[in-house]
């Protein structure tokens, strides 16, 4: 299934765009791809956040959101 990519412009301080060239340059990739795994990788971690969240919170009122079901 072909997917709709959507431009992003961030501005960078000089010492991070220049430490994402290094790091792109040494693992072989381009700054974009560097760019777009970190994004992903925040993504993915707050996804994981507010999944433990709400379960955190579930556990906790357990017994509130069971009397509220009935």
């Amino acid at each position: 299934m072909p997917t709709h990519q959507q431009r992003l412009t961030i501005d960078l301080p000089a010492d991070e765009w220049e430490a994402l060239r290094d790091l792109a340059d040494a693992r072989g990739a381009a700054p974009g791809e560097l760019a777009r795994e970190s994004v992903r990788r925040l993504v993915d971690l707050e996804e994981s956040l507010t999944r433990a969240e709400a379960v955190r919170l579930a556990t906790h009122h357990a017994e509130l959101l069971r009397r509220l079901g009935q």
